[in-house]
Parts: structure tokens; C-alpha cells; sequence
């Protein structure tokens, strides 16, 4: 294996340009540690005369990522260009075709289109690596695939986004309300100029789909996943939240039930201050695994930017050049299941429940009608009452009951007539 192992880089933005650095910087290590050099043959970005503050002069410029997809020199592909569907999907698929590894951090190209490029992969004797699709720096995948590779994991558990972490963070810290942080986020760079696939859960769903499959030998689904968002967070949740024990974090969560059925939702929750995912804080990621034999295990790490995306890029990089070509899913693609996935509802927790709700005798014997009525109990209560508009609110945290009854009675109370806006409904994860 003394022959380098040759690669292309498709997409120069933060993510590329820091894996140059790391392979120029850190050469001899790196292959000291794959048993032969990295060589970058060719790159390929949206504009060639830029200044990316490394030198690429050395390296070809591809003419077209089809040009890249069936360059005979290439061992790998490394794609950081971004996207599900159209060219960028047809440029993997290519380069698949043509006998080529890719190493990628798309995690919508795979949460979307998983299964079949794993197919593709193995009728061609290659793989695809995506540690860098998946929390950043933390090398998780690594860990499902090979670390935990003799647990049946029961469950994964996860803060999968940085934006959406630090928006809550601040807003906590303080007291301020979402749109003022979100604005805050994008000026630092920590949040898109188009926020929603952040702040709507829509990139933590991406990341909880390949966890699952992984974890659990199934199909990834995205179109099984329950997502909720952080929009309707306000700084008074946030507060309420802490007066009772509690922190608010966007979770990902994928378990299996004892019956073999799957369940995975992306949703705002509740967690215990004591908890130690309730102290990862800012831009940072955390997963937390439960297996039957290891018990529980968290990682916690930087779930971005330019260090950690490369960081894991590269230790794919290394893997495929020492020879080591994993199964993308932790098993042949034929020996995964169609898992039989259940919504939230189904789920027997207890509830945090704010109501915004006129500042009258009555009102809360109205609201605790309501919960009798779908039999929901409350365990504990606040009532803060004369806000400047007139309003109080009543925050509820209910005993144990599925959590369908509980959205029932949510509906009900959001009916009444003295009911001002929407109420918030979060869950209390025990994690």
C-alpha cells in the first residue's frame, strides 16, 4: 500500500479549504496514520479565481463534477458541495459508478437518498463515509459502527444543531426572545440569512434519520420523522422552564420500543437541570447512546465549522486509504429492515403545558376542566399573572400519561373562550 491514495475535492467553501489546511499542515502524521500520503489531484468550485487563503495551485481544476466523477486517478471523492437532489445527487451516483469512494458531510443527500446510493455502493465495491455529516467534530459514527458494534442500541439521543443550541442558550442567559438572538446568530454566522432548515428542525432531522438507521439496521426515513422547530419558544418558556428544574433543548431522539417498534422526533423538550445534556450549551452537539451491555455513553463536541467538519472528513479520508472500507449502515444494505416507525403521540410521558390566558377568577378551574376531561392530571403548576396586556399565564407540568391524551387536552384548553393564544406544549424527556 506504499502508492498514495488519491483524491478530489468537490466544494471549496469553509469546510474544503479546511481540509487543505489539515492535509498540508499535518501531512507526515496523517500518513504516518493511513499507511500511505493523501494527494489532492483536483478540486472544483463554483468560482476558480478566488482567494481562499490556501495555495491550490498544485492541484488539476476540474472542468465539471461530472469531469471529476470519472477522473481515472481518483481513489475518493470528497463532496462539500451540499444539496439532495439534481446534479449534486447525480455527480455522487456517478463517481459510485465509476469505482470511487465518497467521503461527504451532506447529510440531506443521504437522509433522503441513503438507502439507495448504499446499494449503488456496494454493486461497486466502494463505500460511503460521513462522519462529517453528523455532529461536526464528534466522531459518532465511528462509535455506532464500530465501538458499539456488539450492543443492540436501544436508543440515541441528541442535541444535532448548533444554531438552534445557542439560540436557546442565549435566550436563557438573557432573557431576551427568539427573533432578537436569531438576528444576534446570523450577524456571528452561527445562523444562516435563510434560517428555517436551523431554527425548523429540518438539519436535526437529517442527522437523527442516519442515527437511527445506524443505530438500529433499519432503512433511513425521512418522511417518518415527527419535526418541530424552535419558533414558538418564547423567553418566558424559557424562564418557566428553569423556576421548575428544567432547561428547553431542541432533542433528537430515536429509540426502539420493547413490542420492536421504532419511534424518532425532533422537538423542543424539557430536560432536567441535573442531566448532563442540559449543561451542553452554545454551539455545541452531544449524543447520548443507550446499548444493552455498555448502558449509556454521550459525546459532546463542536457540531461545525470549519476545524471539526474537517477534522472528521479527513479521519474518513484515513480510514478508506488504510483499507478500511465500512458498511455504510453497520450491515449489508439487503439485511436492513423497513422499520414499522410510531409518532410521539404514542409515547407515556409527563408534559409542560403554558397557557396565555385572560387574567380572571375562573380561569384556572376552566384549564384543569379541560385536562379532567381528557384524563390528564397535574402534578405541579405556576400562575404569573398582571402582564402589561392584561394576560396571565398558567404553566402546567402534568403527571405521566400518553401523550396523545395530552395533546387532546391542549386542544380542548386551546377552545376556551378565555384561551388568548396557542399553548406551548413540550415534553419531559428523562435523559
Amino acid at each position: 500500500m506504499s502508492d498514495s491514495f488519491k483524491i478530489g475535492l468537490a466544494g471549496l467553501g469553509t469546510v474544503g479549504v479546511g481540509v487543505i489546511k489539515m492535509l498540508q499542515q499535518n501531512a507526515d502524521v496523517i500518513a504516518a496514520r493511513a499507511g500511505r500520503s493523501i494527494e489532492i489531484i483536483s478540486v472544483i468550485a463554483g468560482i476558480k479565481a478566488k482567494d481562499r487563503g490556501v495555495d491550490i495551485s498544485a492541484y488539476d481544476w476540474a472542468n465539471s463534477l461530472e469531469d471529476m466523477a470519472q477522473d481515472q486517478r481518483l481513489d475518493a471523492v470528497i463532496e462539500m458541495v451540499g444539496g439532495s437532489d439534481g446534479e449534486i445527487k447525480s455527480f455522487v451516483e456517478t463517481a459510485l459508478d465509476n469505482g470511487k469512494h465518497i467521503v461527504t458531510a451532506n447529510k440531506a443527500l443521504l437522509a433522503h437518498h441513503g438507502y439507495d446510493l448504499a446499494q449503488r455502493a456496494e454493486n461497486n465495491n466502494v463505500t460511503i463515509a460521513y462522519e462529517a455529516a453528523v455532529a461536526g467534530g464528534i466522531p459518532i459514527i465511528k462509535s455506532l459502527r464500530e465501538g458499539l458494534a456488539g450492543n443492540k442500541i436501544n436508543s440515541v439521543y441528541g442535541i444535532l444543531n448548533g444554531t438552534c443550541n445557542y439560540i436557546l442558550t442565549e435566550m436563557r442567559e438573557t432573557g431576551r426572545d427568539f427573533a432578537d438572538v436569531l438576528d444576534e446568530a446570523q450577524e456571528k454566522g452561527y445562523a444562516e440569512a435563510d434560517p428555517t432548515f436551523d431554527v425548523d428542525g429540518i438539519d436535526a432531522a437529517h442527522k437523527l434519520v442516519l442515527l437511527g438507521a445506524l443505530a438500529f439496521g433499519v432503512k433511513p426515513d425521512f418522511d417518518a420523522l415527527n419535526i418541530e422547530g424552535i419558533r414558538h419558544i418564547t423567553s418566558k418558556d424559557i424562564r418557566y422552564a428553569d423556576d421548575l428544574g428544567y432547561r428547553i433543548k431542541l432533542i433528537g431522539m430515536a429509540r426502539l420500543s420493547q413490542d420492536g417498534n421504532a419511534m424518532q422526533s425532533i422537538a423542543p423538550c424539557l430536560v432536567s437541570t441535573k442531566s448532563a445534556i442540559a449543561g451542553v450549551e452554545g454551539v455545541f452537539n452531544a449524543v447520548q447512546t443507550n446499548g444493552d451491555f455498555v448502558d449509556q455513553t454521550m459525546m459532546e463536541g463542536r457540531g461545525a465549522g470549519e476545524g471539526p467538519t474537517a477534522s472528521s472528513i479527513l479521519a474518513d479520508i484515513i480510514d478508506l486509504a488504510r483499507g478500511n472500507n465500512r458498511l455504510i449502515f453497520g450491515v449489508p444494505t439487503a439485511q436492513l429492515n423497513t422499520a414499522q416507525w410510531q409518532g410521539a403521540e404514542v409515547l407515556s410521558c409527563q408534559c409542560y403545558i403554558h397557557v396565555k390566558a385572560e387574567d380572571k377568577s375562573g380561569v384556572i378551574a376552566d384549564i384543569t376542566a379541560c385536562l379532567k376531561e381528557a384524563d390528564v392530571s397535574i402534578d405541579s403548576f405556576i400562575q404569573r399573572g398582571h402582564e402589561d396586556d392584561g394576560s396571565a399565564s398558567v404553566v402546567i407540568v402534568t403527571h405521566e400519561a400518553r401523550f396523545s391524551d395530552i395533546q387532546k387536552a391542549v386542544k380542548i384548553v386551546e377552545g376556551l373562550a378565555c384561551v388568548l393564544d396557542k399553548p406551548t406544549l413540550l415534553r419531559i424527556e428523562d435523559i
